[in-house]
């Protein structure tokens, strides 16, 4: 992998962890698209830990209070410690079928990032579930509630959101964005509990990582590696502050285009 390669690929792993549009799926397409060597595993595990580091870095505050609601109660008033304890338990609760779907499909799905065509499908799939987001809100009468109302079976589906990112193409966050929408919560709690949810999920995939850590840096140009790290973190970070901000305002339907589009060139490309 050349310096470049590894700077654009660390730039599309940073900004695509955390946009509604999959960076499992950019990462099978990128390489193969410009004929370059699929990522090492090397490469894999150290620009998900700048991806975890990015989104602790935004969420600060939250891990933060998160911990000092488990560890440090006195230091905070108790209805303080009441809601950051059940944020911490909604993650747990959210976390656990991406685990177990993990745990039981990962291997299956694996199989499915050299196969061009099947992402391409779950790209259009992403896009469906954005649309189908952005319906709903627009059809739901009631007013959206905020992440203080949330109740763990809201957590627990959203987590099933979660668990179908498992596949290639299809985004972690834009379905437990669109996930918590369709549950009734407005778009910057959805977004905001996406976020804080990714924390464990890509903890989670690190470790998993870990367990074929042997030989993973074998002949790995430092420079590059290390690159492509900084742009994931840089990239991510920056993601993330864009997506916060642009769902006060606008809805899912700018990345459900997007994601159709080259959901589409995807599938037409592979059956060329």
């Amino acid at each position: 992998m050349s310096v470049f390669q590894a700077l654009i690929l660390g730039i599309v792993q940073g900004f695509t962890e955390f946009l509604p549009v999959s960076s499992s799926g950019h990462l099978v397409v990128v390489p193969q698209l410009f004929n370059w060597p699929a990522p090492t595993l090397g490469f894999d595990i150290l620009v998900h830990l700048a991806t975890l580091v990015a989104v602790v870095g935004y969420f600060v505050r939250d891990v933060g209070r998160i911990l000092g609601s488990l560890f440090f109660p006195k230091s905070m008033s108790r209805p303080e410690v009441k809601y950051w304890r059940r944020i911490f338990v909604w993650l747990v609760i959210g976390s656990i079928p991406a685990g177990i779907a993990g745990a039981a499909f990962g291997s299956f799905f694996e199989d499915m990032f050299s196969k061009t065509l099947t992402v391409g499908i779950f790209f259009v799939l992403t896009s469906l579930l954005l649309w189908g987001a952005d319906f709903a809100l627009g059809r739901v009468n009631r007013q959206p509630v905020q992440l203080d109302k949330m109740q763990g079976m809201d957590a627990l589906i959203i987590g099933c959101f979660q668990a179908l990112a498992v596949a290639p193409g299809l985004s972690r966050s834009g379905s437990t964005i669109a996930g918590g929408i369709f549950l009734g919560f407005d778009r910057p709690s959805a977004a905001r509990f996406s976020f804080l949810l990714s924390i464990p999920a890509i903890l989670g995939a690190f470790v998993f990582k870990l367990r074929d850590i042997s030989g993973a840096f074998t002949g790995a140009t430092g420079g590059a590696y290390g690159l492509g790290a900084v742009a994931a973190l840089v990239s991510g970070f920056v993601a993330i502050w864009f997506v916060m901000r642009y769902v006060r305002e606008h809805r899912l339907r700018v990345f459900a285009i997007y994601t159709l589009l080259l959901g589409v060139f995807v599938i037409a490309l592979s059956l060329a």
